[in-house]
This record gives C-alpha cells, structure tokens and sequence, in this order.
C-alpha cells in the first residue's frame, strides 16, 4: 500500500502541474468515393489545480492509515 499511496501522490503533482491537455481527432468533410476530405479538430481538456491538491491529499491519507499499521 505505500506504493499504491506515493503513486497517488505523484498523480496529484502530475495533475497539478499539467492543467490542460489538448489532443487532435481526425474529422471527414466531404466522402466522395475515392476521394476523401477530412480536417484535424482539436480538443481541450482542462481542469482545476484543486483536483491535482485532492488526489495529492488522498495519497497522504493513504500513506498515513499505511503506517499506522
């Protein structure tokens, strides 16, 4: 469980130093037989930096019922 809990931890930093991720889908415009139009559409993701300081807070609790055992 103390790998479970510093994994956690580590998830937490991650997500609150990287609050955005983009990625690019691959969208048809016109189909015309052979002939094949498309264009990359481009997504955001975003989140708060609060959700990265909760998971952060969770990895400690469970590093903290760990060593109470």
């Amino acid at each position: 469980m103390k790998k479970a809990g510093i994994i956690i931890i580590l998830i937490g930093l991650l997500l609150t130093i990287f609050t955005a991720f983009s990625f690019f889908t691959r969208e048809k415009v016109v189909d015309l037989g052979e002939v094949q139009i498309t264009k990359n559409k481009q997504h955001h993701l975003n989140w708060s930096p609060l959700i990265g300081i909760a998971v952060m807070g969770i990895g400690g609790v469970v590093l903290l019922l760990n060593s109470k055992k």
